[in-house]
């Protein structure tokens, strides 16, 4: 048995974590398609996205109570459904976060690098943030407040001077909600639902929580609840002073929202505030992959070597080093609005199984009704048949390796 991981976050540090691997990702990075696809329609898609993911994270909840350990969803599928949805969660959600690792990197070097260093400052963000992450989960709740609460600052003054400026608000700009058709609504849901994906980070964390049966499900919708109000406060801002045609062909929303209001000087407090947001989901991306990779690893569904835990810090120190090494190599193929596509594609198939397992539960153990967790899957199946078409292609091929794997490493096991 190897060593298990130390209990030493509270419900602060949870709900935080959960909060930041949220609002760093959907702020500033899932608008801007969203608005491509659906245009103003992107507020029903954002509606659409939150009911899945609110029956998702009382799936994980209710789940997490009764496994309070590192790999969320992962062990989850493995407990109530085999090892092979098992797998299949862990993979996805491995594969999805790596890359999307990758693009937060980019989101930050491209707000706060000097022209033609954006590649070095991706690279040397993966590098300091790795190195917090290995110093102990601790270091990592307290950044994660310290960069919540800035971003959170930011986006307030961001939304004032975006609805006081000499541009201002108007119903005008938004447009018929419909215009771009329920397909397009659709899919500006599942690419949204790639903001939300944050909000059961603290589940793969489920071995360092304290009191995790009682702290758990209450971090999960409470950090789910403060990034809906966030969200739906963004983007109403965003589309009635933007525009769905100028927040749709927009690299940097909140930037060109202080910029139409007359209020050029904030810019670069718009680009900081979107950095320290990358940062801030970089960091929880890191810490989740890290535990999700030791528990596949735990039950050899990924080499043992990555299953060691760090006798002093209590951190997967040989997953958090690979995955940093993996993401350092992605940073130079990543495009960002391709791996939106591509991690909500791993990611509902992540609480699809999640859902499903928890559908499984016993009256001791469950928390919400069955209902929910059939729309949940329901949900989730739709929402991955809408989104783009190369996401869904290249996600597909990503998993039949993934299954390809694992069949030759059980064959080798077995034989």
């Amino acid at each position: 048995m190897t060593q298990p991981l130390a209990r030493r976050l509270g419900l602060l540090d949870a709900v935080v974590i959960g909060v930041g691997s949220m609002v760093g990702a959907g702020v500033f990075a899932s608008f801007a398609p969203a608005s491509a696809v659906a245009g103003a329609g992107l507020l029903i898609g954002l509606a659409i996205a939150a009911v899945v993911a609110f029956c998702n994270a009382t799936s994980s909840a209710q789940l997490a109570a009764q496994y309070p350990t590192s790999g969320g969803t992962y062990v989850y599928g493995r407990e109530r459904l085999g090892a092979w949805p098992g797998f299949l969660a862990g993979w996805t959600f491995v594969i999805g976060k790596t890359a999307s690792s990758a693009a937060m990197a980019l989101v930050f070097a491209a707000y706060v690098a000097p022209a033609g260093y954006t590649e070095l400052v991706a690279v040397l963000a993966v590098a300091l943030l790795t190195t917090v992450n290995y110093f102990g989960i601790t270091r990592t709740a307290s950044l994660t407040k310290v960069l919540v609460a800035a971003v959170l600052a930011v986006l307030l003054v961001g939304v004032v001077l975006g609805l006081t400026g000499s541009r201002g608000p108007g119903v005008d700009n938004f447009g018929p909600v419909t215009d771009h058709g329920w397909y397009g609504i659709l899919q500006s849901a599942g690419l949204l639902f790639f903001a939300f994906a944050g909000y059961a980070r603290i589940a793969t964390l489920g071995e360092e929580v304290t009191r995790p049966e009682r702290t758990i499900p209450r971090a999960i919708v409470s950090a789910l609840g403060i990034a809906l109000v966030v969200y739906a406060v963004v983007a109403l801002t965003l589309l009635s002073v933007l525009g769905p045609e100028l927040l749709a062909s927009s690299s940097a929303p909140l930037v060109d929202l202080v910029v139409a209001s007359g209020h050029s000087w904030a810019s670069p407090v718009m680009r900081v505030g979107a950095g320290l947001a990358a940062l801030g989901a970089l960091l929880a991306l890191i810490a989740g992959i890290g535990r999700t990779s030791l528990a596949m690893a735990r039950h050899d569904d990924l080499p043992a070597y990555l299953a060691a835990v760090h006798p002093r810090y209590s951190v997967p120190h040989r997953a958090e080093i690979i995955l940093a090494v993996i993401v350092v190599v992605l940073v130079m193929m990543v495009d960002l609005r391709d791996a939106i596509g591509f991690s909500s594609f791993g990611v509902l198939l992540y609480y699809l199984v999640a859902n499903l397992s928890a559908y499984t539960q016993d009256a001791e153990h469950r928390r919400y009704p069955r209902a929910l967790q059939i729309l949940g899957s329901i949900g989730c199946v739709v929402l991955i048949a809408t989104l783009p078409v190369t996401a869904i292609a290249v996600g597909t091929v990503v998993v039949v390796l993934g299954v390809a794997y694992r069949f030759l490493r059980v064959r080798q096991l077995f034989t």
